[in-house]
């Protein structure tokens, strides 16, 4: 799963994620949080993201998950 987050300015999309993906903003508006909370301390464009929420999967929001789930079902490559 790719989480293309958000930022701080991503998601994993979790399996998709990568900075073109992060400017969803759905994932900025849910995944923002989970990002500062969890992977804050990496890039936000960076692959390690989309593996620090794979990592966190079961923490992170629901809200969160749910943005990435959106985000995957309608960007499917």
């Amino acid at each position: 799963m790719s989480l293309a987050l958000l930022t701080a300015g991503s998601l994993m999309l979790l399996a998709a994620p990568a900075s073109a993906q992060r400017d969803d903003p759905n994932l900025k508006k849910y995944c923002t949080g989970d990002y500062m909370t969890y992977c804050g301390n990496l890039p936000p464009e960076s692959p390690e993201v989309d593996r620090c929420f794979e990592k966190n999967m079961k923490k992170i929001s629901v809200n969160c998950k749910r943005a990435i789930d959106y985000y995957e079902q309608t960007h499917k490559k």
